[in-house]
């Protein structure tokens, strides 16, 4: 792993939202997003390194993938351009490392598809491309996502029906995501390992909400 490259992508990432004013009046939208970039960049070097990728462009990848969060998103078509937006963005920075053309555009193209499978210009779709969005969607399913889910969703203020239906709903949805293809061999068991994470918390839950009104 080249650390000096890595070390060049951290201070560009962190100018770069220090210098957003977007970013300057929601500091919590940029911690939050500086630390899901280090997440997802954790992510990649772990895939990286199981299927023999270079493990540097990986962590690039994921440091930079939602770069573009630097600029205010007001609609949704903006946020679905993130991808691709991040990826203008990242190129030319890239390029002042003097990182080989064919790396640059590799890099590039996993982070421009990492949204909704499209980029807005032509590459081949590789395992490592996949890699980026694999692990940004690897990060949803960690232990504090469940905590924010079930505050965003006020469920400590929901009647017992309506948590039951959360938490029924819920398990069903996470097992269908088990069918979700993804690039790699390691991407896909880490996937399975968070999804099984996340519905053994949701069963242990709706246990005890089955056993709030009645003996079983």
């Amino acid at each position: 792993m080249h650390t000096e490259s890595i070390k060049k992508t951290e201070a560009f990432l962190k100018d770069t939202f220090a210098a957003s004013s977007y970013l300057q009046a929601n500091p919590a939208d940029r911690d939050y997003r500086l630390e899901h970039s280090y997440r997802v960049a954790n992510i990649a070097k772990a895939i990286a390194e199981a299927e023999g990728f270079d493990v540097t462009y990986a962590v690039i990848a994921g440091l930079l993938h939602d770069i573009s969060y630097c600029e205010e998103m007001v609609t949704r078509q903006d946020r679905m351009n993130h991808g691709r937006r991040s990826a203008a963005i990242a190129r030319p920075f890239l390029e002042s490392l003097g990182l080989p053309a064919d790396a640059i555009n590799e890099i590039c193209y996993g982070i421009a598809i990492h949204v909704d499978d499209e980029a807005d210009f032509q590459w081949e779709r590789t395992p490592f491309c996949e890699t980026v969005g694999d692990a940004d969607n690897i990060d949803r399913f960690d232990a504090y996502r469940i905590y924010e889910t079930l505050e965003y969703l006020k469920f400590s203020e929901m009647n017992l029906a309506d948590k039951r239906e959360t938490v029924a709903s819920t398990i069903d949805r996470l097992t269908k995501y088990k069918e979700i293809k993804l690039g790699t061999a390691t991407a896909k068991k880490m996937w399975l390992g968070r999804l099984d994470f996340y519905i053994q918390f949701y069963e242990k839950l709706k246990a005890q909400l089955d056993g709030s009104t009645s003996i079983i």
